[in-house]
């Protein structure tokens, strides 16, 4: 898998609800002050309207495209509003979404390894089935990054409200095949839970324990702990690491059963982060 990329890109977090991320993509940077001209922007799940038109009118920027990646609405939620709002101002956009009829308003459906070209952004971004969290739920990567929705969490990962532990393990297989430089745009500011749950599950792990505590401090000035990476996430992600023994043994312990394998590990922890 490769980068399409033409341009460099830019993302800033539209922070919206209690703890959603919606993610603006500029090749260029945005300047907080209006310029003159109009830059084009995309923006990636934006299930609220209100927060990106200000973002939009703050930043003089133009929307011309809009990236879903599953039918939750609070990743859809803002984009028929969007819609009518380009739509008034004459703005081109398209709309690119998974292949769901619960998903109203796409203009493109796409589907795994599809190339989509963002023309006015000279961008270009892959399609990755993530199914798993739901059975529509797809990536878009390009350039060392990717906009993984609600499969990846950084220190954790989505709940499967309609796939298989399986097709989760195997979305995040697909995530962690990416190069270890790959930048981590989920959807979610769930790492601090996501850890103090890890920590549980490995407490033996230096890495995670190092990782924790800077979260914990980041938190507390409300700094952002998105993006994360793949690198990183190897190293202190449980769903991630399902095969270290330590983790083996948590799961153990925690079900009464010893797993047979990775997908067994996986399934248990999964449960129990439910539970947690």
């Amino acid at each position: 898998m490769q980068s399409q990329t033409l341009k460099p890109i830019f993302i800033t977090a539209i922070p919206a609800f209690t703890d959603n991320y919606f993610w603006a993509i500029t090749t260029t940077e945005i300047n907080l002050v209006n310029s003159e001209t109009q830059k084009p922007v995309a923006l990636v799940d934006p299930g609220d309207a209100k927060p990106c038109i200000k973002f939009l009118e703050d930043n003089n920027l133009q929307l011309c495209a809009i990236l879903i990646t599953h039918h939750h609405p609070d990743h859809t939620g803002g984009v028929a509003e969007l819609k009518r709002y380009c739509q008034n101002k004459n703005w081109p956009i398209t709309v690119y979404a998974p292949e769901n009829k619960k998903i109203a308003h796409a203009d493109v459906r796409v589907k795994d390894k599809q190339i989509i070209e963002i023309t006015v952004l000279d961008l270009s971004f892959e399609i990755i089935d993530l199914a798993g969290h739901t059975l529509d739920h797809i990536g878009y990567y390009s350039n060392d990054v990717v906009f993984c929705g609600d499969t990846l969490f950084s220190g954790g990962c989505g709940r499967i409200f309609e796939g298989t532990p399986k097709q989760m393990l195997t979305a995040l297989t697909r995530l962690t095949d990416l190069p270890d430089r790959t930048h981590v745009y989920c959807a979610h500011e769930y790492t601090l839970a996501n850890l103090t749950f890890a920590l549980a599950v490995e407490p033996q792990n230096a890495e995670l324990v190092h990782y924790y505590n800077q979260v914990l401090a980041s938190r507390e000035m409300n700094i952002s702990t998105i993006p994360t990476s793949i690198l990183l996430e190897k190293k202190i992600n449980p769903f991630l690491r399902c095969e270290q023994q330590e983790i083996i043994d948590s799961a153990a312990n925690f079900s009464g059963i010893k797993s047979a394998n990775t997908l067994e590990t996986f399934t248990t922890i999964r449960q129990w982060k439910n539970d947690f």
